[in-house]
């Protein structure tokens, strides 16, 4: 009997190390990319958000010559449309993404509206602080954005 334990006892040494060898270790998973789809479904919205960041010298030049009307048509027209691009673009982006770019889409709006609020009673220095603030978080914004050809791999 103490015959039969001791070869079952190696018997079950030599299972064991058979079975942890083959485990080994987890396979690292590459972290996330964007595809090239992804990236070329990004790019279709980024001219319409670049082409208003673009424009920021122009909601300036409004405001210094007080020109309200012109500065409230600027933000519920070419800014708003820029806004929508962006949440397209946002639902779009990676995961660890979405989130400061959400942040940001939400700091513009709040930005575009003490702009439209300045505008709407004349309030040139509050106009000022938080058009360049609103510009800023735009600027924010587009560093998110996939380059065409960058991070980007077939899947």
């Amino acid at each position: 009997m103490a015959r039969y334990r001791s070869i079952l006892s190696v018997v079950l040494v030599l299972l064991a190390t058979f079975l942890v060898s083959c485990g080994g270790p987890s396979v690292a998973t590459a972290p996330p990319t964007y595809t090239q789809a992804q990236v070329e479904k990004i790019q279709t919205y980024v001219p319409e958000v670049q082409a208003v960041s673009d424009r920021a010298a122009e909601l300036q030049r409004l405001i210094q010559t007080k020109q309200w009307v012109k500065v409230r048509n600027f933000i519920h027209g070419p800014m708003a449309e820029a806004r929508l691009s962006m949440n397209y673009i946002t639902s779009n982006l990676l995961p660890q993404d979405q989130k400061s770019a959400r942040e940001n889409v939400k700091n513009l709006l709040d930005h575009l509206v003490k702009v439209d609020q300045a505008a709407e009673v004349a309030n040139y220095q509050q106009a000022v602080i938080n058009s360049q603030a609103a510009f800023s978080d735009l600027d924010k914004f587009l560093k998110l954005v996939p380059q065409p050809g960058t991070q980007a791999e077939e899947s």
